[in-house]
């Protein structure tokens, strides 16, 4: 189940000659930002819509009654003769928004089929899994995604504070024996919450909407003030904002509880900058090259140069270099078809170009890159 933190908001700001101190303890300034365009309340993410009462009424009734409680909502809710959900990234939706849609991304299915099981009064638990770490991207905005899952517990008696003694199921997109290998922690329906919010603020924040962002992640802190990743997506909304003080405040706020966290870090790299404080962004680039001497999409950016020049071996090379260390990107075998077409090497650019279309995350991309395929497809038959 996916969760996003803001890696690098890419954007040029002048340096201000002066900045105005901020009060200390509070990194929000809502003075900033207008009213957010949409209605932002935690009442809305678990809220179960009448047509979602009415399927556990109908549909999901008899599987309940056959299988058990716990099996009976996951299969009649993702087997495929069922609600058949499509995975879908490119909005985070809640509940009642990815039961109408039919669709959501991993972090929606987990809140919807939450909602379904809290409805039945079964117990629900969070947990963060700890795989090797996901890269995407939102327009010039770097993303770190993140997974979590579910574990539908026992319910709870109609008579009294028993469980009922059913087996607990574990819900998730990994493979089961994938999953079982790794670390996990319990989290909280608090944390879950606030992760919503903060995928929120990133969507919001890459299609412009620095208002409705700055809501979001607001929204976000005051449902779990220890999540370190909303006060990095507040600091790069204030930065998109050209609000650096406040920029610098919340991001030294993140890496006062996080000091490792090279997401903050990269970002304080930027406003630094902007504020004309080369030498403390220059302190920080170095340190932060200790950390993590080959950042996400370092390979890609240069792969990206080489092909404005023309030097498709370099892209290849470059392309390669991501496409090994994240084998699940769509871009990154996209973008490497593209190199190979350059050198003449069709076949490995379509079997390149077919993995871009199956790792991808949206319709959109995913028919974009159906119909290259279809193209070098058809080239071929020539």
């Amino acid at each position: 189940m996916r969760t996003w933190a803001v890696l690098v908001a890419s954007m040029l700001l002048a340096a201000c000659a002066a900045v105005p101190e901020l009060p200390r303890g509070d990194v929000l300034d809502d003075r900033l930002f207008a009213a957010p365009s949409q209605r932002i309340s935690v009442d809305d993410v678990f809220a179960v819509s009448p047509e979602m009462k009415r399927h556990l009424a109908t549909d999901i009734a008899d599987d309940v009654r056959i299988k058990g409680p716990q099996q009976g909502l996951f299969d009649a809710l993702y087997s495929r003769n069922q609600l058949q959900l499509e995975y879908e990234s490119t909005m985070t939706r809640n509940a009642a928004q990815a039961y109408a849609a039919r669709a959501g991304n991993c972090l929606s299915l987990v809140i919807m089929t939450a909602a379904f099981a809290k409805e039945m009064g079964l117990t629900v638990t969070y947990q963060q899994i700890y795989a090797d770490e996901a890269w995407g991207r939102l327009g010039d905005i770097y993303l770190s995604i993140g997974h979590v899952n579910l574990v539908l517990g026992m319910r709870y008696s109609e008579v009294g504070p028993q469980y009922y003694q059913g087996e607990t199921l574990t819900i998730d997109f990994l493979p089961p024996a994938g999953v079982r290998s790794l670390r996990s922690r319990v989290i909280s329906e608090k944390t879950i919450v606030a992760m919503y919010m903060n995928n929120r603020a990133v969507e919001s924040m890459a299609a412009g909407q620095l208002d409705d962002a700055y809501g979001w992640a607001r929204e976000a802190i005051a449902q779990e003030p220890k999540f370190v990743s909303a006060y990095n997506t507040l600091g790069a909304v204030y930065l998109r904002h050209g609000d650096l003080a406040h920029a610098e405040a919340s991001l030294r706020h993140a890496l006062a509880r996080a000091p490792k966290n090279t997401h903050a870090m990269s970002n304080l790299v930027a406003v630094l900058n902007a504020l004309g404080r080369t030498a403390e962004a220059n302190e920080l680039r170095a340190r932060l090259a200790q950390l993590e001497p080959e950042p996400a999409f370092s390979f890609f950016d240069r792969g990206i140069m080489a092909m404005r020049t023309g030097d498709y071996s370099v892209a290849k090379a470059m392309f390669t270099k991501e496409v090994e260390r994240a084998p699940y990107y769509h871009e990154f075998h996209f973008w490497l078809a593209v190199a190979c077409v350059g050198l003449g090497e069709y076949e490995l650019a379509r079997a390149q170009m077919k993995l871009a279309m199956e790792n991808c995350l949206n319709r959109s991309d995913h028919d974009l890159y159906a119909a290259k395929l279809d193209k070098m497809n058809a080239y071929r038959s020539r």
